[in-house]
């Protein structure tokens, strides 16, 4: 029998999306403290400072991925919550096994930069990305069978969700593997990835997405 504090535990949806929005932007911003501007120490004109500039190339391409893949997962999420009537205790836990996942993305994002040329700095990286997909896909999964969509929800809502999660880790899946080639291959590849998700044309049939 399940007890009182159990069935009314976790019901808050506007606390769940309040604690999602402030850690989603506290890991957003700490990307970017692994950029560090040269050392003084190595310039004394403007070629060395040149030089500094061009050699954070890498660290800014791994920000740029990384802000661009908490921004999917952000979006994704609200699209998830916004069609939630409520939230229960299950769904709460879910919501916080997905964002202890994104608060790891600077960690991972940190590890790639600095050792960008190594297999299993990126693989740990793509890693990250799978966990914060299944995250989502547990979550609307429970919403369902739990009963919590909202009443309005278009009935293609629940198909275009799972084929979205679906296909985008496929992808994310083949650029990962893209590395067994060229890390720098993969990591293009999975920004083209990003930035399709990211810019796609809004004006697409729902059951298209």
């Amino acid at each position: 029998m399940v007890s009182l504090y159990n069935r009314l535990a976790g019901g808050s949806l506007e606390r769940l999306t309040a604690l999602s929005d402030g850690l989603f932007s506290i890991a957003m911003t700490l990307l970017v403290l692994d950029i560090r501007v040269p050392e003084l120490a190595a310039v004394h004109s403007e070629a060395d400072l040149l030089r500094g500039l061009g050699a954070l190339g890498p660290r800014f391409l791994i920000y740029l991925m990384s802000f661009l893949t908490l921004g999917i997962f952000w979006v994704g999420q609200q699209t998830q919550l916004n069609h939630v009537a409520r939230s229960d205790r299950d769904l709460a836990w879910i919501q916080i096994a997905f964002l202890a996942i994104v608060a790891v993305m600077p960690f991972s994002t940190t590890l790639l930069a600095q050792f960008i040329g190594y297999r299993t700095a990126l693989l740990a990286y793509w890693l990250n990305i799978l966990l914060l997909g299944l995250a989502l896909y547990l979550s609307w999964r429970h919403v369902l069978r739990a009963g919590l969509l909202r009443e309005d929800t278009p009935q293609e809502l629940s198909h275009a969700v799972f084929g979205r999660i679906l296909r985008a880790q496929a992808l994310y899946a083949c650029g990962a593997l893209l590395c067994l080639v060229n890390n720098y291959w993969s990591i293009a590849f999975i920004v083209l990835v990003q930035l399709n998700y990211a810019i796609a044309p809004r004006w697409r049939p729902l059951s298209k997405l």
